[in-house]
């Protein structure tokens, strides 16, 4: 392999570029594929996994790179972009050999796997060769919490199934990282995995990444946290993605949940629960980004360059009669960022309202609210009530993902795994 190097630390491969041979990017690693054998002998690395376009992922045979740096891997022949499966008699190194439990064979301390190392050989064949560990206790001069590298041979129990594996290194692996892209990932762990994730994950990077997870897959997660746990995630999430996946739940489930959520984090999702799922009050999130008749143009700028909000909520400010919240406030118009780029600073968002679009009303259908959003090219609108209240407001995101069929984020995910095999990744990975 021309430009190889003698050893490549596997962690640090996750969300590198991959780049065809003339030079086009194709997609970004996400993890590696090996298969385990009989000890002593190494683990074969068989190919990269590949994230592609739409999310999915592929396969790509080892055999095929020609380089790998620090910030690329480039590859010759063609990518087949059949989805990639991974096999019983495989193993991805980064979803599940990090954070493992194993143990050297000298004198059988216990040890947790930060990162693997691969090396080629001289038949271009690459075999895993190193492993890097943490120590977790001190013995004569070892010091608790050092990290040492080790060769393949010196350590055991890769083979073990390990209950409560730790999921630390895996998620460092792939920090920064969207939470549409890691929920692609985490919808692919086997269950054992992806609960130990969960649990491993922040209350707010779960509630992303649950929110971008087909419904199967947020109530099999939500199931293994525990009750209280469910509730903090659940109440970390938007209030419309809370109150979508509470709706799926039994009643008695669903209740109990809203219960140990807190008062002002429930109330918002108990109201969206109250309206129709395809009506504009079932869409709506109740959170847009509100300011008073007298807020300036410099003060709603500075809301919606929140980096945590969503970009349609960014793209219009809604102005309100104090108290500035929803249910409560009466709503007086809509400024568009557009609007809002091109006044000066200390001008007050009341002298530059759009007044003269009628905005949604909660009982309206889907297809009512789509048309709406279409024919004024819109990305959201605000919904109020009969009495003139801002309830909250519907984004085309949320439009779209109820336009969709319903298991179009599972379609996204697991699509193409019929398509055509490819010769030589069969043989390499043992199929003929």
């Amino acid at each position: 392999m021309s430009g190889a190097p003698s050893r490549v630390f596997i962690a640090r491969l996750a969300g590198v570029a991959v780049f065809d041979p003339a030079g086009d990017q194709v997609g970004r690693v996400r993890d590696v594929v090996v298969a385990l054998r009989l000890a002593p002998r190494p683990p074969r690395v068989l190919g990269l996994v590949v994230e592609v376009s739409s999310r999915r992922t592929v396969f790509l045979p080892i055999t095929r790179v020609t380089l790998i740096e620090a910030d690329a891997v480039v590859f010759d022949g063609r990518l087949n972009v059949r989805r990639f499966s991974k096999r019983e008699s495989e193993t991805l190194v980064i979803a599940e050999m990090l954070d493992r439990t194993v143990r050297f064979r000298d004198d059988g301390e216990a040890v947790s796997v930060v990162d693997v190392a691969m090396e080629p050989t001289r038949t271009r064949d690459w075999l895993i060769s190193k492993v890097a560990v943490r120590r977790r206790s001190g013995r004569g001069l070892r010091k608790r919490g050092e990290t040492i590298i080790v060769d393949w041979d010196a350590v055991e129990g890769f083979s073990v199934v390990e209950h409560g594996q730790a999921a630390t290194a895996l998620i460092a692996a792939f920090e920064g990282m969207k939470a549409a892209d890691l929920a692609n990932i985490v919808h692919e762990l086997p269950e054992k995995r992806r609960a130990e994730v969960a649990l491993a994950l922040d209350d707010e990077r779960l509630a992303d990444i649950l929110e971008e997870l087909p419904e199967d897959d947020q109530v099999e997660i939500l199931g293994k946290l525990g009750v209280h746990r469910a509730a903090r995630v659940v109440e970390a999430m938007g209030p419309d993605d809370a109150a979508d996946l509470l709706g799926g739940l039994p009643t008695e489930q669903r209740e109990q949940l809203l219960t140990l959520m807190e008062p002002q984090g429930a109330a918002p999702v108990r109201r969206l629960l109250t309206y129709a799922e395809n009506s504009a009050g079932g869409l709506m999130t109740t959170d847009p980004v509100i300011v008073a008749p007298d807020a300036t143009v410099a003060e709603a700028l500075a809301l919606i360059r929140r980096p945590d909000l969503n970009p349609a909520l960014a793209a219009q400010v809604y102005v309100c009669r104090p108290p500035t919240a929803t249910p409560t406030g009466r709503y007086l118009g809509t400024v568009h960022f557009q609007k809002l780029l091109r006044e000066p600073p200390p001008t007050l968002v009341a002298g530059i309202l759009d007044t003269e679009l009628e905005p949604l009303r909660p009982t309206m259908t889907l297809e009512e609210v789509a048309m709406f959003l279409a024919t004024y090219n819109l990305v959201a609108g605000a919904v109020v009530d009969e009495n003139g209240h801002l309830l909250g407001a519907v984004t085309i995101d949320d439009v779209l993902d109820h336009l969709l069929p319903l298991d179009w984020r599972e379609s996204l995910m697991d699509a193409g795994a019929e398509e055509s095999a490819d010769p030589e990744e069969e043989a390499l990975r043992g199929k003929m």
